[in-house]
């Protein structure tokens, strides 16, 4: 793919929100940071608009209205692809897929392939999440125990009493690193995708007919890809990998 021309382009503002960490928020001085900052400036920098690139935060309640009357260009703010967004804007391709995974104890681990190796084995899901519905269906003969509260079931699988536990790949990450987790535990398998049960991940929304802003920062952020721009990105907010 030939590297877009936005030359004739004044300035290309991008709009986000503050209460989305590790993706957008404020730092403890006030400044705005996150991954998604850091990936504005690096689709900035190699689209060679840099200077003509803007990001400013709102509440997320007006990214919305503010895409809709052009205070900005695109959207990075998790604003969710799904059939009534795609009526009213463009999206690029998704450039981050929430993945779900197990956690084990490391004196507990279940052998890879998980599938093939959870005969005998008992995992805890948070009841009525969309983790607990993708294990029912990815996984329809395993052992399950349900939970109301996800730090509950972590708890468990932490004490021993499931073996392991299936959820959210992002937030797991996290918990691995806390003083909770008491470093007592690992990943084990996957990551797991799926559009049905986990939506289609994270994309920058545009202006509707806006194409040739779409396709320039998907040609940007697959040379941030290609040049493992986008995996130190990643490093510098989470913890461990969530893939």
């Amino acid at each position: 793919m030939a590297k877009p021309d936005l030359s004739d382009r004044p300035r290309i503002r991008f709009l986000t929100s503050t209460d989305y960490p590790p993706f957008n928020f404020l730092d403890s001085r006030g400044r705005l940071t996150g991954f998604n900052v850091d990936l504005v400036r690096g689709i900035c920098e190699e689209l060679d608009i840099l200077s003509r690139c803007q990001i400013e935060a709102l509440p997320f309640k007006d990214l919305v209205p503010a895409l809709k009357n052009g205070d900005g260009e695109a959207v990075i703010a998790g604003l969710a692809m799904n059939a009534a967004t795609r009526q009213e804007f463009g999206f690029t391709q998704p450039y981050f897929r929430y993945p779900a995974r197990f956690v084990a104890r490391k004196d507990r681990k279940i052998a890879t392939p998980v599938a093939d190796n959870l005969a005998g084995k008992v995992v805890g899901v948070t009841e009525g999440s969309a983790h607990a519905a993708m294990f029912s269906a990815f996984f329809p003969d395993a052992k399950v125990q349900t939970y109301s509260d996800r730090l509950e079931a972590l708890a468990a699988m932490r004490q021993g009493k499931v073996d392991a536990y299936f959820g959210d790949g992002v937030s797991l990450s996290f918990w691995l690193e806390s003083d909770a987790a008491e470093r007592c535990c690992t990943f084990v398998g996957g990551p797991f995708l799926s559009d049905r049960f986990l939506g289609e991940g994270l994309s920058i929304a545009v202006a509707p007919g806006d194409g040739e802003l779409a396709r320039a920062i998907d040609y940007a952020i697959a040379q941030l890809v290609s040049k493992g721009r986008m995996s130190e990105m990643m490093l510098r907010y989470f913890p461990i990998s969530a893939f």
